[in-house]
C-alpha cells in the first residue's frame, strides 16, 4: 500500500490560480462590483451573522485555524452569507521572515479556493515588519503580491495597535498599501485612530466597523485611540 504524506502544502487551494512576484502568492480577482457590508461578522461567531453580512477573520489564529486545515469543509456554511474577507493570519513583527510570507501565502490561498466557488471575496491585507511592505529584501512588496488594485480591501485594527512600535509599523505599512493597491474602498475592523489615519482620509474612502465585542455592547463606531 502507497504511503500518502500530507505535506501541508494544501495545493487543492490553489488549483488554477495565477502566482504573482518572485514568492509566487496566489492572485485574487477583483469583484466585479464594490458592496459595502453593514457589518462585519467573525468566522467563529458567524451562527449569529445576517445573510447579508460579511464573515471576517479578526480573531485569535486558533478561532478559524480549522478553514486553513480544511477549507472545502466550510465552503457550504460560508454560502449562507454575503462573502468573505480573507483569513487575518498573523504577521507579528518579530516572526521570522519565512513564517510571514507563508502567512500571507494562506491569506491569499484560502481566499483564491473560496472565490474559486463564485463567492464574493474582499481581500485582507496584512503586513508584518518593514520587509514585507517595502523593498528591502526583494523587488516587490511581498504584503500586497496577489492583491488587485483600485477595488476594495480591508484591514483590522483591533488588537494590532496597542504599542507604540505596533502603530508605527501599522502606519507606515498602511501608507505603503494605499500608494501600491490604489484602494476605492478600505474596510476597518476596529478603531480608526487619529494617530494612525490622519493625513490619509482623504486618499480613500475609508468605512469603519466595531470590534465583535464592541458591536454586542452597542458601541459607537469610530473609536480614536
Amino acid at each position: 500500500m502507497p504511503t500518502i504524506i500530507n505535506d501541508g502544502f494544501k495545493p487543492e487551494l490553489v488549483e488554477g490560480a495565477v502566482f504573482d512576484g518572485v514568492v509566487e502568492i496566489p492572485s485574487l480577482a477583483r469583484p466585479k462590483e464594490i458592496y459595502i457590508p453593514s457589518n462585519l461578522t467573525p468566522f467563529s461567531v458567524r451562527n449569529r451573522a445576517d445573510a447579508e453580512d460579511i464573515i471576517c477573520f479578526y480573531e485569535k489564529d486558533d478561532n478559524f485555524s480549522e478553514i486553513i486545515d480544511d477549507t472545502n469543509a466550510f465552503l457550504g456554511d460560508l454560502e449562507k452569507y454575503k462573502g468573505i474577507v480573507t483569513p487575518d493570519c498573523s504577521l507579528y513583527i518579530d516572526m521570522p521572515l519565512c513564517l510571514q510570507i507563508a502567512n500571507i501565502y494562506f491569506n491569499r490561498a484560502v481566499g483564491y479556493r473560496i472565490q474559486s466557488q463564485g463567492m464574493y471575496v474582499i481581500p485582507n491585507v496584512r503586513w508584518g515588519d518593514e520587509r514585507t511592505y517595502t523593498n528591502k529584501c526583494f523587488s516587490e512588496k511581498i504584503a500586497f503580491l496577489g492583491l488587485p488594485k483600485k477595488s476594495i480591501v480591508s484591514v483590522g485594527t483591533y488588537g494590532q495597535i496597542q504599542k507604540k512600535i505596533d502603530k508605527k509599523y501599522f502606519r507606515e505599512g498602511l501608507e505603503a498599501m494605499l500608494e501600491e493597491l490604489e484602494p476605492e474602498v478600505v474596510l476597518v475592523y476596529g478603531s480608526l485612530s487619529k494617530k494612525i489615519f490622519e493625513g490619509l482620509l482623504h486618499k480613500t474612502e475609508f468605512v469603519q466597523y466595531n470590534d465583535w465585542t464592541s458591536r454586542v455592547k452597542g458601541g459607537s463606531k469610530n473609536g480614536n485611540n
